[in-house]
C-alpha cells in the first residue's frame, strides 16, 4: 500500500533523513518507535508533503514525493499532528465536518460515529474547539482525519500527555480503525501500546531505520531497545 524509498528530508540545509525505507501493507498498524529528535515526525511529514524531501513515496503505486500536502491527502492519506491543530473558534461539530474531503459519496467513518465512540465530543458537540481539553482536542484531531476517509492514517504521538483513561480509549480506537479497513502509521512513545497493536515496528536512530521487524522480535532486542529506545 505504503513504500517509502531511500527518503531524504531537510529543513533548510540541516539533513534530517537519510535514506529511510519503511513500508505499510493493507489494514496494518506499523508502529515507528525511537527517541525524541531521531527524524520520526519529520519522516511523516515527508511523507505528506510537508517538508523539502527526495527519494519515493509510492501509494497504491502513485508517486507522491514532492507533491503537494492537499494532493498528497486526495490521494488518500490522512495525517493526525502531534501538536493538535483544531480550528478554536469553530465548533466541534464545524471541527468535523472541515474534515469531509468528498461530499458526494457516505465514507466509513460518520460523525455519529465519531461522537459514538466519544461522548465528550457529542456533549460539546456546539463548543468552540478551543475551550475543550488536551485530551479532548486530540480525540477531535483523530476524528477530523477519519471524516475525510483516509485510506491509510498517520498518527503522531497520540497519547502524549493523554490521562490514563483517555490513552485507552484512544487505544481502543487505534484498533477499531484498523478493523475498518484503514491501515495506520504511528508514532508512539509508550512502547506497551506500540508493541501490543502493532503486526509490524521500525525503530529510528539518527535519522535511519536501525531495526526492522515483528513486536515479539523487538521485544527479544534487548541490546537495539537498550541502545535506540531506553532512556
Amino acid at each position: 500500500m505504503l513504500t517509502v524509498s531511500d527518503l531524504h528530508a531537510f529543513y533548510g540545509k540541516s539533513h534530517i533523513l537519510h535514506g529511510v525505507d519503511l513500508r505499510v501493507g493493507e489494514g496494518e498498524i506499523v508502529s515507528l518507535l525511537g527517541r525524541n529528535g531521531v527524524g520520526r515526525s519529520t519522516t511523516i511529514k515527508a511523507i505528506m508533503g510537508d517538508v523539502q524531501a527526495s527519494g519515493s513515496v509510492r501509494f497504491r503505486d502513485e508517486e507522491l514525493c514532492g507533491l503537494p500536502p492537499y494532493v498528497v491527502a486526495r490521494k488518500g492519506l490522512g495525517y493526525v499532528p502531534e501538536n493538535r491543530d483544531v480550528f478554536p473558534t469553530l465548533t466541534v461539530r464545524q471541527n468535523l465536518l472541515l474534515g469531509v474531503k468528498n461530499t458526494r459519496r457516505t465514507g466509513r467513518w460518520t460523525i455519529d460515529d465519531m461522537f459514538a465512540m466519544f461522548p465528550a465530543l457529542r456533549q460539546r458537540a456546539d463548543n468552540p474547539g478551543g475551550v475543550l481539553s488536551g485530551g479532548e482536542q486530540q480525540m477531535l484531531t483523530i476524528c477530523r482525519t477519519l471524516m475525510g476517509d483516509p485510506e491509510l492514517i498517520m498518527i503522531d504521538e497520540p497519547t502524549e500527555g493523554l490521562a490514563p483513561m483517555l490513552v485507552e480509549l484512544v487505544r481502543d480506537l487505534l484498533g477499531e480503525i484498523a478493523r475498518r479497513g484503514t491501515a495506520i502509521l504511528l508514532i508512539e512513545q509508550k512502547l506497551t501500546i506500540a508493541l501490543a497493536i502493532s503486526q509490524r515496528v521500525y525503530v529510528m536512530g539518527h535519522g535511519r531505520i536501525v531495526f526492522e521487524g515483528s513486536p515479539q522480535a523487538l521485544a527479544a532486542a534487548e541490546a537495539v531497545r537498550r541502545e535506540w529506545l531506553e532512556v
